[in-house]
């Protein structure tokens, strides 16, 4: 039997004769009792008219109802998980008789636990240098920094130059207008062509120019594309970055010196990393997880895998400003590139039930809680109000879900063990 065929069912099933009667008496008795037939009152008409005018609907309803009672009462006593929704075929259905039918569905598959305790995986705590400290607090210069403004002079390298900028073609969509944007001459953030087209102008002067953008840019609708622009010099800025010293420590927190802020510095990156680390180990046990265990996986998920990771590809382009009618996708192709990653996450999570289960691992009420607290003060909302919101989303069900893959996560890595690279 091949591993498909593992987790495929098809079950047979008969409906005695007196319980479609009866069932059938039930349809005809509520379409009794809305339909309107002249020379009849409300409610009144004969049983056998409605039998014969409405033949069509009481067939549908007498399916709709019985199929899926005897259906699931089957299965139930069989001990089956059914996966997606049966595909029913070959049914019988004929006044007086047995109503007979097919169906064929898929059921979760049994997964026999391997060694998920002790597993190898590369990780060590990482280490802050002095020169990562020092780089932090320049960061924390740049972002205390203050801009002046210049005498009107020609814009040179290095200068921050203020314009007002508006697309004039080469890119689909809205076009890119802003009114102030300040422009590191020659820095690192600037494109090039951005660069080259100011250097030289003056606050006041105006100018059309061209700037390519590289085929990796991080904006779909631009990547690849030569974009002209009209730009209108209207200042420019000195950077001027404030001393490293006790003073700059106090400005920027609760310190009382500049050695208590580079302490907190370091503390900070190390938590960074260490969480990066920690990630990555814990991605690494999830694959030897799935590389170890063989087993067959549902079509119904893996579809439901793929349908997120394109809804996902759709929800980048639709926050980036693309309309994703707009872009040339071969969603077939799409999906069938996604299938073998979709089949390797549908068994990963598929393995970590598995060991929450056999861990008693479980999303406490007070961790959803802090959750629900967590996102109420980010999107500064009442608690209550967005509890509400994620209930009636259904929402509250995938936070416990995802809390309770994180700690089995944590799990795997508490228990793992940790060699060097």
């Amino acid at each position: 039997m091949s591993d498909s065929q593992s987790i495929r069912r098809t079950l047979e099933l008969t409906i005695p004769a007196p319980e479609v009667e009866e069932e059938t008496e039930r349809v005809v008795e509520s379409i009794r009792k809305r339909v309107q037939l002249p020379g009849f009152r409300p409610g009144k008409v004969p049983a056998g008219i409605v039998r014969r005018r409405y033949q069509e609907e009481i067939r549908h309803d007498v399916l709709e109802r019985l199929i899926p009672k005897y259906l699931f009462k089957r299965t139930e006593e069989e001990g089956l998980n059914v996966v997606g929704t049966p595909n029913v075929t070959d049914v019988h259905f004929s006044p007086g008789e047995p109503l007979r039918f097919k169906a064929e569905f898929e059921v979760a598959p049994e997964i026999e636990l391997k060694q998920y305790k002790d597993l190898p995986v590369p990780y060590q705590d990482p280490e802050v240098s002095e020169a990562d400290i020092d780089q932090r607090i320049e960061e924390l210069r740049e972002q205390k920094a203050e801009y002046v403004n210049v005498d009107p002079r020609p814009i040179a390298a290095g200068d921050h130059a203020v314009v007002a900028l508006e697309s004039v073609s080469g890119i689909t969509g809205p076009p890119i207008k802003q009114d102030e944007l300040t422009l590191h001459i020659g820095g690192e953030d600037t494109l090039p062509g951005f660069s080259e087209a100011l250097t030289g102008l003056s606050p006041g002067d105006e100018k059309e120019f061209d700037v390519t953008y590289p085929e990796d840019y991080a904006q779909p609708r631009l990547a690849g594309k030569t974009v002209r622009f009209r730009a209108r010099v209207k200042g420019i800025r000195r950077k001027e970055l404030p001393e490293v010293n006790d003073e700059f420590a106090r400005d920027l927190g609760d310190y009382q010196n500049l050695d208590e802020l580079r302490e907190a510095v370091r503390k900070a990156i190390f938590a960074e990393r260490q969480y990066v680390a920690q990630e990555e180990a814990k991605n690494k046990l999830v694959d030897a997880l799935v590389d170890a265990h063989d087993f067959p996986v549902p079509e119904a998920y893996i579809e439901r895998q793929i349908e997120a990771q394109v809804e996902r590809r759709l929800q980048l382009l639709a926050a980036e400003g693309v309309d994703p009618r707009s872009v040339r996708l071969d969603w077939q192709k799409l999906k069938e590139s996604q299938r073998d990653k979709a089949i390797r996450e549908v068994k990963a999570t598929l393995l970590l039930h598995k060991i929450a289960d056999a861990e008693g691992i479980h999303a406490t009420q007070d961790e959803v809680d802090r959750e629900v607290q967590r996102l109420a003060r980010q999107t500064r909302e009442p608690v209550a109000a967005v509890r509400m919101r994620l209930e009636k989303e259904g929402a509250l069900g995938r936070i416990a879900a995802r809390i309770r893959t994180e700690k089995t996560l944590s799990f795997l890595f508490d228990h793992a063990r940790k060699t060097a690279e």
